[in-house]
Formats: structure tokens, C-alpha cells, sequence
């Protein structure tokens, strides 16, 4: 059997060329999942944004710019965890110069699961924590209330234990300083949450 490197790079070639929904014909490229192959934790966002359409890595925006400072602050290091998203493409709508976001539907959500099952069943981490309701759902199959939720480990559909917080995009578009600042500190609180879990795993392993 082909070593957990060598099939993630295979998988992420044949996600490369990727036309099982329409989100390909606007998006620049595939934008595949990045870390460790063993890491042990593996972070899920929505899907790549403008930035990261035109990188072709998750999380190089200005989302992933309040990521990187919240798992500093967490004690986490970027290098040792699996970031991906749970849609790969960037779902967009030109308009002007500018391509503005757009979320994506359970379709897209469903159909795009092919690529992060195998990322998961590949990197098979201890602990995957979903960023906001869209990879929340995807992780899950089910409807997810975030507020009641987050910061507690729960099972994901496949049984692998998870946990749930906000998309580092939704502090970006809270219009007040105070209210950014509060939920980033929560943001950094879920993060540490999630260090304590992998930990506990680790230690019932």
C-alpha cells in the first residue's frame, strides 16, 4: 500500500481537475487541503476565498491572517496542523473588477465531501475542528446550532470526534471593535479547547 504522502499528493492530483459540480468554471483552481500528513489535529473552513483561489493554498487571506494570530495564541503551530476546506473551489460572483463571496449550497457541500473524506480517512487525525456552519454541516450531515456546540467534543458523522466554532471571516465583518475583540478571544479559547481534546485523545490512544 502506497505510503499517506504519496496517496494525499494522488488525491490532491486528481482534485486538481476536479468538474463534479459547476463551482470550477468561475474559480481559478482547486485549492487543496495543506499540513502534516499526520497531523494530529485538522482544521475545516467553508471553502478557499479570492486570495487563496489566486494562491491556490488555504488560508493565505485575510481570514487565515486572524487564524494564523489565533492559533499563536492558542499555542498551536500552523506547521503541525491540516487545514483544508469543506468546499474546494471558490464560489464567487463577478461583479465589476471585484469577485464578490458566495456560500455554498448543500449540493456543493455534498458533492465536494469526496475530497475531504479521503483527506480525513489520509491524514486520519485525532481531532477535526469545523470552522462556522458550512463545514460544521459537511463534518456532521446534520443541522449544527454553533452557539450551543461549540467548545465540546462531539461526533462527527463518521464517528470521529470533532468540535465547532466560528469562520475567522465572520470577526472580520462585525462592524464594532469590541465585539471583534470578544469573539476572537472565543476564537482563541476554541482553539485551546481543541489543543486540551487532541491531547486527551492522544492519551487514551
Amino acid at each position: 500500500m502506497a505510503a499517506p504522502a504519496t496517496l494525499l499528493k494522488a488525491v490532491a492530483k486528481e482534485a486538481a481537475s476536479c468538474t463534479l459540480c459547476p463551482l470550477y468554471r468561475n474559480a481559478t483552481q482547486t485549492v487543496f487541503g495543506e499540513g502534516p500528513v499526520k497531523a494530529a489535529l485538522m482544521i475545516v473552513g467553508e471553502q478557499p476565498g479570492d486570495q487563496e483561489d489566486l494562491a491556490g493554498h488555504p488560508f493565505v487571506g485575510p481570514a487565515g491572517k486572524i487564524l494564523d494570530r489565533a492559533m499563536a495564541e492558542a499555542g498551536l503551530d500552523r506547521q503541525k496542523v491540516y487545514l483544508t476546506n469543506a468546499v474546494k473551489h471558490f464560489k464567487n460572483e463577478p461583479r465589476g473588477k471585484k469577485r464578490l463571496h458566495k456560500k455554498p449550497n448543500r449540493y456543493e457541500v455534498e458533492v465536494c465531501r469526496v475530497w475531504l473524506r479521503q483527506e480525513i480517512e489520509v491524514v486520519r487525525p485525532q481531532l477535526l475542528l469545523a470552522l462556522g456552519v458550512t463545514a460544521a454541516v459537511a463534518l456532521a450531515g446534520r443541522s449544527v446550532v454553533l452557539s450551543k456546540e461549540r467548545g465540546k467534543v462531539i461526533a462527527f458523522a463518521d464517528g470521529q470526534p470533532g468540535m465547532v466554532t466560528v469562520h475567522p471571516s465572520s470577526i472580520l465583518r462585525m462592524p464594532e471593535q469590541e465585539a471583534r475583540h470578544a469573539a476572537f478571544a472565543a476564537l482563541v479559547a476554541d482553539l485551546k479547547a481543541a489543543v486540551k481534546a487532541v491531547a486527551k485523545q492522544a492519551a487514551a490512544a
